[in-house]
């Protein structure tokens, strides 16, 4: 019972009230049935039916109805309390959403704030909300947008479309309490607020996104390594350059200009000593061109450049020769010299007509034309180097596909010493044997890949195939020296080194020492002292034998003599050619081999054309020679034929074996350059028709060694005025029958000849009664 009232008086209030519903419905309905008996005397069963069941049902209905109100009422009642929480709850978040962001939120009334958060003081270097609400919005900006719009007539076309769309998102120049500009991304959102709208604003600060841009966009038209424009931003401004010289009237120039060996520094020293050479090179450039003028990176050690009105040609070429002169100048990078030079090509426009690819294409072409020309140079483009490069690049083509069809070949030429007459080795020459063509000589194809890739694929296989020859030899019993020429851009470059190494390793029977390595002198200019560390690793490291080739012909022979480490002095064949002709080239040849002597260098000379070129050399000190007096380039198998009966030069010999005074030194050389001078004269009187010859008597050796001698005083005076007398009556017959010829009276002068001949006994019988 207890517990009965317990839970009675636990129900809720409703329930109650149901309950007192239900029961005055019942008591109605148990009085219509009495009311019924009494009326008709009788208690049916239908009234039963009626009176009991039917207020059971109604008061169920009822019940169930008034519940579903009540609990309707009470879902309302709770919904209510806990709109009233969430909206309690919603309000606390967004106050603390407004407070803590990191964005500023603002609260904008009419022309107004009337509530900001932190972030917003602490972005627009406040004190304070209070300070900085008691500002006019139009002073958080400066006067313009970085569109050029007033900021005061851009906000209200900003307000105006968030209103008008609900919210509006876009980008702001504001400014700061200490006059700073910064960009923020804003957003507008339109709040309804009683009867009116506010504006709830957003600011972002977005000065780190617009330096990511600003960084992006500098990427796509800007090198990142020299600062220079790249392609894109050239190309754009060729277009301006192109309409302002429509518009003027002049001319533009545009070059480009490729860095000559930059390769080998990169090798060498590092990229990060070739990438201070390139900011270097950019510099240079730009302090010699004009502030409207444009230089960009085009990739690599390659520039482009925009020189604008240009009134002539001459006047760009100027423009471009002061490049040239301050890019040969050394750089020093982290104290050490380097030493590189420009090759370029110049075009002008409207001359040239054409778009900005064929404009830079011609450029090409005629950069690609120094660069043939000997470099440190710069070309102008014409119509006939467009079809010349073309040509040009169609003939590189072939020579990529003779090198896979292996259709090079090396010749070689016998070396020789000529006291002993000892063939002591070979030099291997390259040559195409052209499946069409037939054999084509070197210099119509080695220029072309003169710096490239395929020249250091080229100079492997060359290193590899005397290597396996030089193996081949060594089986037969054929003991011979093989050197191999060597390129600058070869030698510099990364691969050469391994590919001399792994050529030894394949032939582990050759003897280093049996190969030489021939480099040109004047490569080495590059950089001296990068070769010389390559060369002192080919010679400690590998064992193998270095001969500066063509020495003379470089700017610093002397210098190269002293630094470079070169077991072999090669005289260029140029000197030794003209050494019966020139008294120049004879001097030349005599400094060189008292130098290689002096440095404790070996000596030989190539371009040893006959016996009296052999015998002048033998006089000077000089004892190995090569050349076509000796034998020509041949083949493998032709040079086995040309050993087998080989013949040793019998004069050079003997000439050897006999003790000679200087002063019967000197005599000979005299005898041989006045008889080969005789002969040119003679020969050209009696062969040619046109009067080309007049140098030959300028190259008059016997003049020159008369005062040469007279100085020395190595010869008696009374000998040398008889000398003196007969030269001279020779020279005054030669130059009257040469002028005879120059003025076109060849019979007169084919006529003088036997006197000529008589005066040229004479100074022969001068010269052999002092041997007498």
């Amino acid at each position: 019972m207890n517990k009965l009232l317990e839970y009675i008086k636990n129900l809720p209030f409703w329930h109650f009230i149901a309950l007192f519903v239900i029961l005055a419905i019942i008591i109605a309905e148990i009085l219509t049935v009495i009311q019924s008996y009494i009326l008709f005397g009788e208690l049916r069963t239908e009234l039963l039916i009626i009176g009991f069941f039917t207020p059971a049902i109604d008061a169920f209905v009822i019940f169930f109805i008034t519940a579903l109100v009540l609990m309707q009422l009470k879902d309302k009642e709770s919904k209510l309390e806990l709109s009233s929480q969430d909206f309690l709850e919603s309000e606390q978040k967004y106050k603390m959403l407004f407070e803590k962001s990191a964005d500023a939120f603002l609260l904008l009334d009419g022309d107004r704030f009337i509530d900001c958060n932190l972030a917003t003081v602490k972005m627009m270097g406040y004190k304070n909300k209070e300070e900085l609400l008691s500002v006019h919005p139009s002073q958080l900006s400066p006067d313009l947008q970085s569109d050029g719009q007033k900021s005061l007539e851009k906000a209200n076309e900003m307000i105006a479309i968030a209103f008008e769309q609900g919210s509006h998102r876009f980008e702001w120049n504001h400014k700061r309490r200490n006059g700073d500009v910064f960009p923020v991304e804003v957003l507008l959102t339109a709040v309804p607020f009683g009867k009116k709208e506010l504006l709830h604003v957003v600011w972002r600060d977005i000065t780190e996104r617009k330096k990511q841009e600003d960084r992006l966009e500098y990427i796509a038209n800007y090198d990142v390594l020299t600062q220079l424009p790249n392609r894109a931003l050239f190309t754009d401004r060729f277009k301006q350059a192109v309409a302002h010289t429509n518009r003027n009237q002049l001319l533009l120039a545009v070059c480009f200009l490729d860095l000559d060996d930059f390769k080998p520094v990169n090798d060498n020293y590092g990229h990060d000593i070739g990438d201070q050479l390139l900011i270097e090179v950019s510099g240079r450039i730009k302090a010699e061109i004009r502030e409207e003028d444009t230089v960009s990176r085009q990739g690599g050690d390659e520039f482009a450049l925009l020189l604008g009105e240009i009134t002539s040609l001459s006047a760009g070429e100027q423009l471009l020769k002061r490049v040239h002169h301050s890019l040969a100048r050394p750089y020093i990078i982290n104290g050490y010299p380097h030493e590189i030079s420009a090759s370029s090509g110049m075009t002008f426009y409207p001359l040239d007509e054409g778009d900005i690819d064929t404009l830079m294409r011609h450029a090409d072409q005629a950069m690609y034309q120094a660069k043939l020309a000997g470099k440190n140079r710069y070309h102008l483009f014409n119509v006939e180097d467009d079809q010349h490069v073309i040509n040009q690049q169609a003939l590189l083509h072939e020579i990529e596909q003779a090198v896979m069809n292996k259709e090079f070949q090396l010749y070689y030429q016998p070396k020789v010493n000529m006291k002993t007459g000892k063939v002591f080795g070979v030099e291997a020459l390259i040559r195409w044997i052209h499946p069409e063509k037939g054999l084509i000589p070197p210099l119509d194809f080695l220029p072309l890949i003169d710096g490239t890739d395929l020249e250091i694929q080229i100079g492997g296989w060359v290193i590899n195939e005397a290597t396996t020859q030089l193996d081949n030899w060594n089986k037969q019993g054929v003991e011979l020296e093989v050197s191999i020429n060597i390129s600058s851009h070869h030698i510099q470059s990364a691969a050469f080194f391994d590919q001399l190494n792994d050529a030894l390793d394949r032939h582990p029977s050759v003897n280093s020492q049996d190969l030489q390595l021939e480099i040109l002198e004047s490569s080495t200019l590059g950089d001296i002292n990068a070769i010389s560390g390559i060369i002192k690793s080919c010679q400690n490291v590998l064992g193998v034998k270095v001969a500066l080739d063509d020495f003379g012909t470089g700017y610093s022979s002397l210098t190269h003599m002293r630094n470079l480490s070169a077991d072999v002095i090669k005289i260029d064949q140029t000197f030794v050619r003209d050494l019966l002709d020139d008294p120049n080239d004879y001097s030349i040849i005599d400094g060189i081999i008292s130098l290689a002597g002096a440095f404790n260098r070996e000596v030989i000379a190539e371009g040893v054309e006959s016996t009296a070129h052999g015998i002048a050399l033998l006089l000077m000190g000089c004892r190995e020679a090569q050349g076509y007096g000796i034998s020509p380039p041949i083949s493998v198998a032709d040079l086995s034929i040309w050993l087998t009966n080989y013949i040793p030069n019998q004069e050079w010999i003997n000439f050897c074996k006999k003790e000679r005074t200087v002063q019967e030194e000197k005599i000979i050389l005299l005898q041989l350059t006045t008889e080969h001078w005789f002969k040119n004269i003679t020969k050209v009187i009696l062969t040619m028709e046109d009067s080309g010859f007049g140098e030959y008597l300028i190259k008059c050796h016997l003049g020159e060694w008369i005062e040469r001698f007279q100085r020395e005083g190595i010869f008696s005076g009374l000998w040398l005025e008889k000398l003196q007398q007969a030269h001279d009556d020779l020279y005054q017959l030669a130059s009257k029958l040469v002028k005879q010829h120059q003025d076109g009276d060849v019979d007169t002068a084919r006529t003088g000849l036997d006197g000529l001949e008589i005066n040229f006994e004479k100074v022969n019988k001068v010269l052999e009664q002092y041997q007498a």
